[in-house]
């Protein structure tokens, strides 16, 4: 499909006037990949050129990571040490600049959370995004996502909300609502929970999580095209793959966990609230990181993890210095994917080695496209956070969102747009994201972006391109059940509040996203504030 798709778009760019295309400079940025790589080509290391000792160590900066350092500061624990193996922390969850404009390098938003989430409740209070006034919670509206929230190229025109309705048959309205039946049916037979260790796993979870998403919606009866797009995105949006992929437990759990579904003329089609930035959640991780200071130990590529009867032991390659360090310590947080944590820690338990044989990743690409002056506003749904563009045949494409969308400035000025591409559904995805060179990628991008947008190329300057190889864990069929025969230790914590799941071996505690199945914010943030709790 995506050699397909070049071959279309180097065809039709000299067609459609695109000469100014190769003067858009740009290039990959963002991601060190070789860095990770070190770990798979390299077979020897040199002996450790120093020794560190720190009373806790954290691999992995990503959220996970950040919460545990958060979790033990909160604690009053300041002996310890986080080694992050790019130049900044965050993860998928990073910003960055161009054209110093701040824009998202990965996730993008945080929807409100919910009661199961009373970790992130707090984080949202510590950082004012919250606070109680006269006895009710009140959100900070500057960080809230500003209306018009999203939008949808479709025939030809931009319509409001995401969901298929231009000229759109009854048949397919009908489907819309059947489907939104369904989602309160689910709701009532059993609990979503997200964080998803706050909800354990009923029958009609697990019947679900049998099965793929597109498997159980035909035999539901419902096979409209324009749903199945709908749902399709959804499922590539959050998961990284589509509904031909991922399990109808996940496809379900996107709507019942949160929002639910709403068809055309229900009474609660109100939109979801969601926390967003310019920099997108890196404005959250860059928070998180900002106490830790020389903590915060970055361009480490941890090497080995060996836990032992008196402490752990860590060595990791300092990429600065061309050196190993040996880091010793009482206990060691490992916030790492479950296939690099496999590959690093000696002795590994059981659970970690089949967790990192059965984990699919996603890879993902975020595109981020600096304009010198705002698109023209044309006919239908006004410019918006989020922009879609319908596409008749699978694809790879999120669309965009608006990095200037939050400014209060009067009159639109420059701008960049964070494209989004996922490619879990494709068996060589990683190979087709690392392998082109980026004019790859950009004859593809502008080429989508140019059918609502024709004047695109005027206007842009610079495209800067991140990929990440292993994004996100994808929530294929049976990884519910799989979920639940982790050893996670369920804590008690102090009367009403929620318990504590920590999975751990020895002096090892493990905590990342891919031990909830799928990585999103609340997963991460909260297993990694257990982690920090329970050492």
């Amino acid at each position: 499909m995506i050699q397909r798709r070049h071959f279309i778009a180097s065809a039709t760019l000299p067609l459609l006037g695109c000469e100014p295309t190769p003067q858009l400079t740009g290039g990959y940025a963002g991601i060190a990949h070789e860095r990770g790589h070190l770990l798979r080509e390299r077979k020897t290391w040199s002996a450790p050129a120093v020794v560190r000792r720190t009373g806790v160590l954290i691999a992995g900066g990503g959220v996970a990571g950040l919460a545990a350092a958060r979790a033990l500061r909160l604690r009053g624990v300041d002996d310890l040490a986080l080694l992050e193996l790019e130049d900044g922390a965050g993860g998928n969850s990073r910003g960055g600049q161009v054209g110093g404009i701040a824009c998202p390098l990965g996730a993008h938003y945080l929807p409100l959370p919910g009661e199961q989430a009373p970790e992130v409740q707090d984080l949202l209070e510590e950082l004012a995004l919250r606070q109680r006034v006269a006895g009710r919670w009140v959100y900070d509206e500057r960080h809230l996502c500003h209306s018009p929230q999203e939008r949808l190229y479709y025939k030809g025109i931009w319509q409001d909300g995401l969901l298929p309705m231009q000229d759109v048959a009854a048949s397919t309205l009908a489907q819309y609502r059947k489907f939104s039946q369904l989602v309160a049916q689910a709701q009532r037979q059993a609990r979503y929970a997200l964080p998803v260790q706050r909800g354990p796993a009923a029958p009609a979870h697990l019947a679900l999580d049998a099965l793929t998403f597109d498997r159980w919606l035909q035999q539901q009866g419902l096979d409209d095209p324009q749903l199945s797009w709908y749902l399709d995105y959804c499922c590539r949006d959050d998961y990284g793959a589509g509904l031909a992929t991922v399990s109808a437990w996940a496809g379900m759990h996107y709507f019942a966990s949160r929002h639910g579904f709403h068809a055309p003329g229900d009474a609660e089609a109100e939109k979801e609230a969601v926390f967003t930035w310019p920099q997108g959640n890196g404005w959250l991780t860059q928070r998180l990181a900002a106490p830790l200071g020389e903590r915060l130990h970055s361009g480490r590529v941890v090497l080995r993890i060996e836990a032992g009867r008196q402490g752990v032991e860590l060595d990791a390659f300092h990429v600065a210095t061309q050196t190993v360090e040996r880091w010793q310590a009482a206990h060691c947080i490992v916030a790492l994917p479950a296939f690099v944590a496999a590959r690093v820690v000696r002795q590994a338990p059981d659970f970690l080695r089949r967790a990192a044989a059965s984990t699919r990743y996603a890879p993902w690409l975020v595109a981020n496209l600096h304009l010198k002056e705002a698109l023209l506003d044309r006919p239908g749904a006004a410019p918006s956070w989020d922009n879609v563009i319908y596409s008749e045949s699978a694809g790879t494409s999120l669309g965009y969102v608006d990095a200037m969308h939050q400014s209060l400035r009067p009159v639109p000025g420059a701008t960049v747009l964070s494209c989004y591409h996922a490619l879990g559904d494709l068996p060589d995805g990683r190979q087709q994201l690392l392998q082109p060179p980026w004019t790859h990628w950009r004859d593809r991008i502008v080429t989508e972006l140019l059918q609502p947008h024709p004047e695109l190329l005027s206007r842009a300057t610079r495209l800067e391109i991140t990929r990440y190889g292993h994004a996100m864990a994808v929530p294929l069929p049976g990884t519910l059940a799989r979920l639940q025969q982790l050893p996670f230790s369920h804590e008690p914590r102090r009367a009403a509040a929620k318990e504590r799941a920590v999975l751990r071996a020895g002096r090892l505690s493990f905590a990342h996203s891919d031990w909830s199945g799928y990585s999103v914010f609340e997963e991460a943030f909260t297993q990694g504030h257990a982690a920090g709790l329970a050492v």
